[in-house]
């Protein structure tokens, strides 16, 4: 796991950024504290690295060079088959001078060409550059697990793995603020793809690889998807081959996420997910250290469960204590780290998480994907309790949302009416719903009604049109919510504290039997449970009373926090905030006041305009600077 830093010109010498490269290369040296690499490749290309040493510590240090110079190569992440390619490549006359995954996928580029990011199996994002054809090519992984942004300007592109890094190289303000954005993390509490908040900044989506000519008639960058999810639910004659199919799957990923040169641990909580990743991780490594966030509010700790199931799969649980002040206390350096908002209160105990996992360990495993694989949110339930109005005929349909507005606000039966009678696309957006359109026209001083969360599920919910709702839902969230929160929490929380995770549900092969499960496995008719199949899969793999555990959350309460401990910090946030311009301040400060007297629970609408003063102050206004 490491941060790389590109720059291909297409109009002069390199060396003009030469001075920049190596300055924000210091942006990223929590992502690689282990070695630096600057080189200028040709004239034109000056590629920038931060090493966190996992495989070949001892070589495969980057910028890496193939087949006697004509490519260089950086890569952040871990190509996990690296070991069969390189036998593979060998067969077909590669040679190799070091015994890490970086020089496979190079090796593989220049033997299969664009075709080899296909047989990657991992999480990665790289750049190439290859100077006899004059061409960069790179990609990211299928799932988004690794970031890779890029910033376009009249001389040329950069790439990197964290936005903080291309800042220098642009303008920055309330001028460069893309709007758009601000709005759907409001609704969303995050950033969706491929936008950053900066206009001139984005992101190579999940899945895509691009190619970018610095000159000539194809001059410029050109992505495609060279992958893309596919839910094909298939009947099951008998089950149980379905569930051992998702045993052997997951076992399988554990196994080959388990190879590194360094420690590699796993965290812990009360769910099925991580414990399953433990459970399956100790029969490689018997004496897997496991790290357990620990919130002493009642109905929030994870404790309790986690400990039990350390107990019962034997291996070593280190707590990690999280109160209200080291909540405040961490947030501005997490929202550097974080480069974009996102609103996600679970941010903070990770943090700490990684933190004390990294006293231990270079590597940690984590059950991230594991809810959008095999329908584990109670959400995706929807579709089954609204079929009674989504399966009547259209004109009745119209006639019960005539009825649900006559209905007055807060009667039982007004919510299930106008939920069964709005189409998926317009009702489901993903797990966040933070402010509604109404709210955002009052929160937001320039308000555009024109922008709308379907202009981010929209080309999603074209691309699943031959879906069930379910799945659906899970493709949604696997090109919203996944790599929008979920993956991005994984990765700045850990890379924060110099440490790798690594996520085996999201994983090709786990994927290729999770997509085959039919909606009546994962979410039974006549049960309240979630993800069905996978439970019944990991039966005498995880303790019993993991096995039908409702799932929690890593939930955090701030709910109670906020009218306690934190609301004075909260009120110092607003009151001190530079971005009274965009928001209304006001509007919050009544959110927060009724929230402490109990009169509603306004704690993710407060949350979510707390997260963005503090990266306004932070990357727009420079009157914070949390940098460590």
């Amino acid at each position: 796991m490491c941060g790389l830093l590109t720059y291909i010109s297409a109009t002069a010498s390199a060396n003009s950024v030469l001075s920049g490269i190596s300055g924000a290369l210091t942006t990223l040296h929590h992502r690689g504290p282990d070695a630096t690499g600057i080189n200028v490749v040709g004239h034109d290309v000056v590629m920038g690295f931060k090493r966190l040493s996992i495989i070949d510590v001892e070589n495969s240090d980057q910028p890496l060079e193939y087949s006697d110079g004509r490519y260089a190569i950086t890569f952040n992440g871990e190509i996990y088959n690296y070991v069969e390619l390189r036998e593979e490549l060998t067969a077909q006359g590669a040679t190799f001078r070091t015994k890490g995954d970086t020089e496979v996928i190079v090796a593989a580029y220049h033997h299969w060409g664009t075709a080899a990011v296909k047989r990657l199996r991992g999480m990665f994002a790289f750049v190439i550059w290859d100077r006899l054809e004059r061409v960069a090519f790179g990609a990211r992984d299928p799932f988004g697990i690794k970031p890779l942004f890029h910033l376009m300007t009249g001389h040329g592109v950069f790439f990197a793995s964290e936005k903080k890094a291309l800042l220098p190289f642009c303008s920055w303000g309330d001028d460069t603020l893309d709007h758009a954005s601000l709005s759907h993390y409001l609704t969303l509490q995050y950033v969706p793809e491929p936008a950053t908040l900066h206009r001139q900044i984005g992101r190579i989506g999940s899945g895509e690889s691009f190619t970018y000519r610095p000159n000539g008639p194809d001059s410029g960058m050109a992505t495609r998807r060279y992958w893309r999810p596919e839910f094909r639910p298939i009947p099951q004659g008998d089950p149980e081959l379905l569930y051992g199919r998702i045993r052997d799957a997951l076992r399988e990923s554990v196994r080959i996420h388990m190879r590194s040169d360094v420690p590699v641990g796993a965290f812990l909580s009360s769910g099925i997910d991580s414990t399953a990743v433990v459970a399956l991780a100790r029969e490689v490594n018997p004496d897997i250290l496991t790290f357990t966030a620990s919130l002493e509010v009642d109905g929030y700790s994870e404790l309790p469960v986690a400990e039990e199931s350390a107990r019962h799969l034997g291996v070593t649980m280190h707590p990690v204590p999280v109160d209200a002040q080291m909540m405040m206390d961490a947030l501005p350096r997490i929202i550097w780290h974080l480069d974009e908002p996102v609103a996600d209160p679970a941010l903070v105990p990770l943090y700490y998480v990684a933190r004390k996992a990294r006293e231990h360990v270079t590597v940690a495993l984590s059950g991230e994907g594991s809810d959008e694989f095999f329908a584990g949110y109670r959400v995706y339930r929807e579709p089954l309790s609204l079929k009674p109005v989504t399966g009547l005929p259209p004109g009745v349909q119209r006639g019960l949302r005539a009825v649900s507005k006559a209905i007055p606000r807060g009667v039982k039966g007004k919510s299930f009416l106008e939920r069964g009678t709005t189409p998926i696309q317009q009702r489901y957006y993903g797990n966040a719903r933070m402010y509604t359109e109404q709210e955002k026209s009052v929160l937001l001083k320039q308000y555009d009604p024109s922008v709308s969360h379907t202009d981010v599920t929209g080309p999603v919910y074209a691309e699943a049109a031959h879906l069930g709702d379910v799945e659906k839902m899970q493709y949604v969230d696997l090109y919203t919510w996944l790599r929008g929160d979920i993956l991005v929490k994984a990765d700045r929380m850990s890379m924060a504290n110099s440490l790798e995770v690594r996520v085996p549900f999201l994983d090709y092969a786990v994927f290729d039997v999770a997509s085959c499960v039919p909606a009546e496995l994962k979410l039974p008719p006549r049960s309240a449970e979630t993800k069905y199949a996978l439970r019944r899969a990991l039966e005498g793999v995880v303790p019993p009373q993991i096995v039908n555990r409702v799932k929690l959350g890593f939930p955090t309460p701030i709910r109670v926090w906020l009218r306690g401990e934190m609301h004075e910090w909260a009120l110092h946030v607003l009151d001190s905030s530079k971005a009274g311009h965009l928001i209304d301040i006001d509007y919050v400060r009544r959110l927060l006041n009724e929230h402490r007297k109990g009169a509603a629970d306004h704690s993710r609408k407060i949350w979510t305009v707390l997260v963005f003063c503090l990266w306004y102050e932070i990357f727009v206004s420079g009157s914070l600077d949390p940098r460590p």
